[in-house]
This record gives structure tokens, C-alpha cells and sequence, in this order.
């Protein structure tokens, strides 16, 4: 797999994301929306404890799919309105830690159960 991520230097660049990626020769994994859940499907704690477990989920289905973090080249993170976007920020870097890719970013009135804050979608491109 080839992948170039794209920082054109006539836009405002970010030390947190790419702003695309250009993918060549590979199979695609879509990883669903993952919420913080547990291996019991329970949902608890603040941003920070719920961004985590949702990228651990994340992380669980790549590896289901045979890919690796480093294969991700998007996501798509939904906040619940009124969720502390750096408290969630913060967060992900001990899970994530800086593999860079191109990020969207969502508040939103709610998600499907009400109880989460957060919801974490993934593509990765696989060789």
C-alpha cells in the first residue's frame, strides 16, 4: 500500500492532522462508529474514559480486519454538544498517540444511545 498524506503549503497546516490521503493499490476497512462500550456493551465515564475505550473498540476491529493503526487514513469523531473537545483531544493521545491522519471533527445534539459523549468512525487502507 501506498499512501501520501496531502498538507498543501497554500493552506493553514495542522500538527495534529493531514488534510487528505491519496491511496493507491489497496483494500478498504471501514470501521462503524464506535462508542466507548465495554466488552458488556455498558457504556461509562466522562469524555476522557469514553474517547479512549472508543478508540481501543477502533483499534480492536482494524486489527478483527487484519489492519494495523497505521493503516487508518481518516476519522471521524462525534461529540455530544456540550462535551469538552480537548478533554477528548487530550485523551486520544494516549491511546492514539500522533499518527497524524486527515480528522473530522462533529458536535452533535446526540447519538444513538443516550448515554454516550462520543462516537469514533475509521477507514483504513490495507495492501
Amino acid at each position: 500500500m501506498a499512501v501520501t498524506y496531502l498538507n498543501p503549503e497554500s493552506m493553514h497546516g495542522s500538527p495534529a492532522f493531514a488534510a487528505g490521503a491519496l491511496a493507491s493499490g489497496t483494500r478498504t476497512l471501514y470501521v462503524g462508529g464506535q462508542n466507548g462500550t465495554d466488552a458488556h456493551g455498558a457504556i461509562t465515564g466522562d469524555v476522557v474514559e469514553q474517547t479512549e475505550q472508543a478508540l481501543r473498540n477502533v483499534l480492536t476491529v482494524l486489527a478483527e480486519g487484519g489492519a494495523y493503526q497505521e493503516d487508518v487514513v481518516r476519522l471521524a469523531v462525534y461529540l455530544k454538544d456540550g462535551a469538552d473537545v480537548q478533554e477528548g483531544f487530550a485523551a486520544s493521545q494516549e491511546v492514539w498517540g500522533n499518527h497524524a491522519v486527515p480528522i473530522t471533527v462533529l458536535m452533535v445534539a446526540g447519538l444513538a444511545r443516550p448515554e454516550a459523549l462520543v462516537e469514533i468512525e475509521a477507514i483504513a487502507v490495507l495492501p
